[in-house]
């Protein structure tokens, strides 16, 4: 494709489709969105169950952290999407918004139209609340999200564990409050994933002033002096060239926005011009400022045949499974990441929830790997507001060459307390009677594991990235910020950012459901600066 457009839209994820879809409802905005990776025809995509495959597959860009001594020196695996949908069609489905808090400390840093009350109304947009419409919820938008369809034995034992030692029940963690324990909400409709290509997308398609294209992989901006002038991308062996009037918004994520702004000359400059890249901006923040949420997990095995391992490793209950999906879109097929969730504090000085769980009713040797032989189940625990601060750099000036990644993980003292405080947690509510009468053992890390100095070696060799990666193009009024708070790129003129990296610090929760906010917010702003 050639020509030119009112409005470019690099990235068709969670940011990126809401941008392009609110854009183009005006029908005289011509928008194109491009879109890296492949349509979103793989069946697996919508099959909720499908994200543990499709995490390492074609459909992801297979990102490498760089080895890191705060991990035990490991290199770990970043699964990114890499489709129509981006990252919402491979997730875990699991929808949270984060706390009250996050908002309103962006707000505190000088983000004007940030705090919560100022975002609350984008995420309500954004909804088709199974639920129904509430002062926190909003029915009618795109994004379908409902609750999970299947209860298991094992999942509500670990509730009622959780609430033996005493978190409270909370039925809804985007609601007033999010402390507690309870199901997650999916963003799912009758078994089936929508991810922000489903429901931003597939209605409008047919527009005829929006225009989609796959396996369109941006290469770099163009500027004449400072004004974005148009984008230079490959597709299918292809070098093509369009031009735009407006604007060009960059929703690639954490990793590929702040690599394609390198590429394009708005970056660090001594770094930049090492590889001779002409420098468009000096810009030290993109890429720096990288926050992930870190994980680690417990592996329970059960003296009971009632995890999905049961079902998957027996033939006939494998069939059943399957059948139960084709037939009514119920059963293990409609399974998210996260089955059950706790949000609570492990430290004493922490004002709100500082750590998140996610409980799964199978397990496995490793993510993406075979499940266990035995009747197992997954509890894992993240920081929700890590202190380690990490980068994303360009190695080259070749935009098919993966960035450097450098999370930092567990470099602070904070985050490895949580890290060792949240797996003693876990440990206090498996050994509580509710959920402790289906346990055989603990099979990781082990009854041998005890220490503060053991718990926080096996998280440094067991634990892994839970895929929040954030805040490599900062939202700020400092100097290194990389966006002001109207999500304009400081620097140049027409670009703009809609995705997770433009968050000042990383929200207490899953991602995608922020993400989604605000490219909801950035296309709202387009349209008032344009009048």
């Amino acid at each position: 494709m050639s020509g030119e457009f009112d409005y470019i839209v690099v990235g068709a994820g969670s940011g990126g489709c809401p941008v392009a879809n609110r854009l183009s409802a005006d029908p005289s905005n011509r928008v194109l969105l491009l879109e890296a990776g492949p349509k979103d025809r793989n069946i697996w995509i919508h099959i909720p169950i499908g994200y543990y495959r499709n995490m390492i597959s074609p459909l992801s860009w297979g990102y490498k952290t760089e080895p890191e001594e705060g991990v035990a020196g490991r290199s770990i695996l970043w699964p990114r999407g890499k489709v129509l949908g981006g990252s919402s069609a491979i997730n875990g489905l699991v929808y949270i918004r984060g706390q009250k808090e996050d908002y309103d400390h962006w707000r505190q840093l000088g983000n004007k139209g940030w705090n919560f009350e100022e975002v609350l109304p984008y995420f309500c947009k954004s909804e088709n609340q199974e639920r129904g419409l509430d002062e926190f919820h909003g029915t009618g938008g795109p994004l379908q999200v409902s609750d999970i369809r299947d209860e298991r034995e094992i999942c509500s034992a670990f509730i009622e564990a959780a609430v033996e030692t005493g978190i409270p029940r909370n039925d809804d963690f985007n609601g007033a409050n999010q402390e507690g324990v309870g199901n997650f909400q999916t963003t799912s409709i009758e078994g089936r994933r929508c991810s922000s290509a489903v429901g931003y997308l597939k209605p409008i398609r047919h527009r005829r002033n929006l225009s989609i294209e796959t396996d369109a992989m941006v290469m770099r901006l163009e500027f004449y002096g400072k004004r974005v002038t148009g984008v230079i991308y490959s597709q299918h062996g292809q070098i093509k060239t369009v031009k735009v009037n407006s604007e060009v918004i960059l929703a690639g994520g954490a990793v590929n926005s702040p690599q394609l702004l390198q590429l394009s000359g708005v970056g660090p400059a001594e770094h930049l011009s090492s590889l001779g890249i002409n420098v468009v901006h000096d810009s030290p923040g993109v890429g720096a400022d990288l926050q992930d949420h870190y994980q680690a997990r417990l592996v329970m095995e059960l003296n009971k045949r009632i995890s999905v391992n049961d079902d998957v490793n027996n033939l006939v209950r494998r069939a059943w499974t399957g059948l139960q999906y084709a037939l009514f879109r119920r059963g293990p097929m409609t399974f998210s990441a996260g089955h059950v969730g706790i949000f609570t504090k492990v430290l004493p000085s922490s004002a709100t929830p500082d750590a998140q769980v996610h409980f799964i009713p199978f397990s496995a040797t490793k993510i993406g790997g075979d499940l266990h032989p035995f009747s197992g189940v997954t509890v894992s625990v993240c920081q929700l507001r890590p202190e380690s601060r990490g980068e994303i750099m360009i190695k080259s000036n070749d935009p098919f060459k993966h960035p450097k990644i450098t999370p930092n993980y567990l470099s602070t003292d904070y985050d490895r307390r949580i890290m060792i405080e949240g797996l003693k947690m876990l440990r206090h509510v498996t050994k509580s009677p509710a959920f402790d009468r289906y346990v055989t053992r603990e099979y990781e890390p082990g009854a041998e594991c005890v220490t503060d100095e053991a718990l926080l070696q096996y998280a440094r060799e067991k634990g892994n990235t839970i895929f929040h990666p954030t805040s490599t193009c900062r939202m700020g009024n400092d100097p290194r910020a990389v966006v002001d708070a109207r999500l304009r790129v400081y620097g140049v003129e027409g670009v703009r950012v809609a995705d997770c990296s433009v968050m000042p610090s990383v929200v207490s929760g899953n991602t995608n459901a922020p993400a989604i906010m605000i490219g909801e917010k950035c296309a709202a702003m387009i349209l008032e600066d344009a009048g």
